[in-house]
């Protein structure tokens, strides 16, 4: 009996009838800590297993103990009222693993939620280049240690069959002596193990608790992250920057001069001398600038107005050019310029092309391909005269291509007027029409660095930069930013991708990310503005960018690194001349 009484079942019998008699019986006085006095339950050192068992547990008696024990305080000095403590006997320890998941726990991911793939990703709020890099070690070497590949069983020995044996066949006495054979182990015979023991780097001398391939991944050199000053290095004040998604008011030209629209007003920001000049005043006029564009080379500003008037001025002298007082039925959001060709397009949902040489104000070509407003025009190239593909987007959410190469122009007469309108021709229709997003397409990018390859980027419904092929009209890629994407600019000295975030579903906002091509790994995240990064431009020497948003402030980023000098700029090994003092 004394075993039976000793048992576990004996334990929990004694346990369940103390019980009873403790609910018949009057309250107990509650026990006296000798270091800290009385005090509740909350204060006993609670046992190995976290979780209760039955019959096991401390209990609260009644609800006036449950409100001493979580309301804390009073319940300290008094002994009327505290809840008898139970010992806990437990035989074995059984971890919780519910508490928390081991890559939030390390500090590898946010504690948000599960994370998304590398191609559907959320813009975190600071740069996640080096977690990325973590993650992805951590992913492999989880996978390696807790999932490892099975490894190949070896074969079974099988009876080998003799010569003109059958089926029914009786087993025979082998005809060769020796029972054991002994011999260096072959490749060429299976059944022979192949695992050396006397192989130093064996599995079974490793001091190590991960394995030869995980130790291996530790050991391999990482991948060299590019660093980016996450502060700019300079703020400018742009008081009555426009908050608004479908205009183009800042850009950069090739003199290093850069213009911004501010109300009715244009000025001039130099970089090399920090002077600021005013361009023009349209104030008297009652019109407001709605975009402006640089031509590729040159001092030639090209203005927008509210108004759907067209403004070209000459920022060298400060003085105007032309102006097409009618060039648009509304607003003219996006201008972009092909040497002498200037595209504009408006809220009337019409792209007009003029050859700025030519007296006559009238476009040589209309495109109507868009349904609602064009927010975004793009030239491919450098203005060259090969660069003849456009890409306009709108809020329509279409992307459409167009080539120029094959429109008429329209023939003058010899007073200088325009006979026929030039309205049809071959650059009519547009080359391709992308539907694959779901919001205002704003954003537009040619790659520099690749023909024909275009980055789009959609606005707060769609928050999608996807990746084309002009030339078959396929979609190379596509990736989800979380945020509204209002402009793309590509890197001239890296084949990186800079883009610029307004409205997010998450709370990082007002992002200004950068993206490695095609790996789409994100380099940087810069941030800094209160509102949507609605206008983006880059310096002449592909190193620093400048961002403006609606709190009115202009920021600049060194995002680049510098541009590697071409072998011819270099200093010739044979030039001697260097060396002689």
């Amino acid at each position: 009996m004394s075993g039976m009484k000793n048992s576990p079942f004996g334990k929990r019998l004694r346990a369940s009838h103390q019980e009873a008699e403790d609910k018949a019986s009057p309250q107990r006085p509650a026990r006296i800590n000798p270091i800290f006095g009385v005090g509740p339950a909350s204060l006993s050192t609670p046992g190995l297993d976290s979780r209760p068992t039955t019959g096991e547990s401390s209990r609260v008696d009644s609800p006036a103990d449950s409100n001493n024990v979580f309301g804390g305080g009073s319940s300290i000095g008094g002994g009327l009222g505290m809840p008898r403590i139970v010992k806990e006997y437990g035989d074995r320890f059984v971890p919780s693993q519910d508490s928390g998941d081991l890559r939030t726990s390390y500090h590898l991911l946010d504690d948000g939620g599960p994370s998304t793939p590398s191609k559907s990703r959320i813009i975190p709020t600071e740069s996640d280049a080096l977690k990325e890099q973590a993650n992805s070690i951590f992913n492999s070497i989880l996978h390696a240690e807790v999932t490892p590949p099975s490894p190949r069983r070896p074969v079974s020995p099988t009876r080998p069959v003799a010569s003109g044996s059958g089926i029914g066949a009786l087993p025979a006495t082998p005809t060769r002596r020796r029972l054991f054979a002994y011999g260096s182990p072959s490749t060429s015979n299976p059944n022979t193990p192949t695992r050396r023991l006397d192989t130093p780097t064996d599995e079974a001398y490793s001091m190590s608790p991960v394995r030869a391939e995980s130790r291996q991944l530790l050991e391999s050199p990482r991948r060299q992250l590019r660093s980016v000053c996450k502060t700019p290095y300079r703020v400018l004040d742009a008081p009555e920057l426009a908050d608004d998604f479908y205009l183009n008011l800042v850009d950069w030209s090739s003199t290093n001069v850069l213009g911004v629209g501010l109300g009715s007003c244009v000025y001039l920001w130099t970089a090399h001398n920090a002077a600021v000049s005013k361009l023009c005043d349209l104030a008297s006029t009652n019109d407001t600038i709605s975009s402006v564009s640089w031509v590729q080379k040159g001092s030639t500003l090209a203005v927008g107005t509210l108004a759907g008037r067209l403004h070209i001025y000459d920022a060298h002298t400060l003085q105007i050019q032309r102006t097409y007082h009618q060039a648009h039925m509304q607003r003219i959001g996006a201008l972009a310029w092909n040497t002498h060709i200037l595209s504009s397009g408006s809220r009337d949902r019409t792209v007009h092309h003029r050859d700025v040489r030519e007296p006559t104000g009238r476009p040589f070509k209309r495109c109507t391909g868009h349904r609602q407003e064009v927010c975004g025009l793009k030239w491919s190239g450098d203005g060259g005269p090969s660069a003849a593909t456009l890409a306009s987007g709108g809020n329509d959410n279409k992307v459409c291509i167009w080539d120029l190469r094959g429109s008429r122009r329209p023939t003058l007469s010899s007073a200088g007027h325009a006979i026929g309108n030039g309205d049809e021709g071959p650059g009519d229709a547009p080359l391709w029409k992308f539907h694959e997003h779901t919001a205002a397409v704003k954003a537009l990018a040619w790659d520099p660095h690749v023909s024909g390859v275009l980055a789009t980027g959609g606005g707060t419904q769609d928050k999608h930069i996807r990746f084309w092929n002009v030339i078959n009209g396929t979609m190379l890629n596509e990736l989800d930013t979380g945020s509204q994407v209002c402009n793309l600019i590509w890197s001239r000295t890296s084949h990186e991708l800079v883009s610029t975030h307004g409205f997010s579903s998450t709370t990082a906002q007002n992002q200004i990310c950068i993206w490695k091509y095609p790996k789409l790994n994100m380099v940087a995240s810069l941030t800094g503005h209160t509102n949507r990064v609605l206008y983006l431009a880059m310096s002449p020497d592909g190193e620093t960018i400048v961002t403006g948003a609606g709190d009115e402030t202009l920021r600049f980023w060194n995002a680049f690194p510098k541009r590697e000098r071409s072998e011819r700029e270099r200093e010739s090994r044979l030039d001697y001349g260097r060396l002689i003092r």
